[in-house]
């Protein structure tokens, strides 16, 4: 047979396939009524983590890589002088509860009858030297006594009824109590001793370091020994939940995309795979075009970013990685959109 005469057959299938390949890629690709593709990336957030006191650094829980969970401990700073400043705060707190306690009981009955006894005998020898005074006087105009004996005795009179009005005055107070002023500055004393606790406790606890939220450690700033401080961030934590694709509407399909419409994700890693997702948010305002930015319809500068929330139950929509977005523009938007197994409010 004449090679020559398959030549025509063979470049005429070979032009049948390539044109049928690109007439699928186009009607796949392609803005149709019912379905539209948008390209972005997923999208990468990251928390600096500082701790909130200054020290040195005693432990780090976490590697670079590491996903972690809300709440858990990723790094702790050496505190034993943050424990001994509460210790202490709490050791001052406990007296000044105890003068307080003091003040409030009042006088105790036991001192009271101790000075109840201390001013009878008080008045008992205040007694016995106004007797010898007037003795002493009585011999004085004999002349039996002189001025000087007279004179003494009117001293040792007078000492002993001002020692029997002290001890009154002093019974007196006992039997009143602490003055109201003084127990509202021992309360004020304590709140503030109750602040400084609170304050060294609260000192103490910023020396741990939790995650605010899920995510992957992507780098470690600081390590081991380092001394950390509010200004000093100790990690890097990429945000994974929840998880979007940002992507870039132009402006001739901004109309045909609604919040909460429903998407579908691919990605290049796992190309017969789809993830479900919505679209959660659509710039209000305008913007040019970025340079990394993909779209089908290049001939306007201007386009308007979107969110597309993900479901990424297997972890495998990593952040930054580029994806294209299916929008299906005639599904019905629920009234509120989530993964499977989301719990609804």
């Amino acid at each position: 047979m004449d090679k020559r005469k398959l030549i025509p057959p063979l470049l005429v299938l070979g032009i049948l396939a390539a044109a049928g390949g690109y007439w699928l890629q186009s009607r796949e690709e392609a803005p149709s009524d019912t379905r539209l593709k948008v390209y972005g990336n997923i999208d990468t957030r990251l928390v600096n983590l500082a701790f909130e006191a200054s020290g040195r650094i005693d432990e780090l829980a976490v590697n670079e890589g590491a996903r972690v969970k809300s709440g858990e401990l990723l790094a702790r700073l050496d505190t034993r002088r943050l424990a001994l400043a509460r210790d202490a705060a709490l050791a001052k707190l406990h007296a000044q509860q105890e003068v307080v306690r003091e003040m409030e009981a009042g006088t105790r009955p036991e001192e009271i009858r101790k000075l109840e006894a201390e001013l009878a005998a008080a008045r008992t020898q205040a007694a016995n030297l106004q007797r010898s005074f007037k003795r002493i006087r009585d011999l004085e105009k004999r002349n039996l006594a002189s001025s000087q004996q007279l004179e003494d005795a009117s001293t040792a009179a007078q000492a002993a009824q001002d020692n029997v009005r002290s001890l009154e005055a002093s019974l007196e107070l006992a039997q009143a109590g602490p003055r109201k002023e003084q127990i509202a500055a021992a309360k004020a004393t304590l709140a503030a001793m109750e602040a400084e606790l609170s304050l060294a406790e609260e000192n103490l606890k910023d020396a741990e370091l939790f995650a605010p939220a899920d995510g992957v450690i992507q780098s470690r700033i600081l390590e081991q020994g380092d001394m950390a401080s509010p200004e000093r961030p100790v990690l890097t934590l990429a945000l994974t939940d929840p998880l979007w694709a940002r992507v870039y509407l132009a402006e001739s399909i901004l109309g045909k995309v609604r919040p909460g419409m429903p998407a579908r994700l691919y990605s290049d890693s796992f190309p017969d795979k789809a993830y479900d997702g919505w679209v959660g948010y659509i710039s209000p305002s305008a913007e040019f075009t970025p340079k990394a930015v993909q779209t089908e319809d290049t001939r306007t500068d201007l386009v308007y970013q979107a969110r597309v929330f993900a479901c990424n139950p297997e972890g495998e929509l990593r952040l930054g990685m580029p994806v294209s977005v299916q929008l299906d523009l005639e599904a019905a938007i629920p009234d509120v959109p989530g993964c499977p197994g989301d719990k609804q409010p």
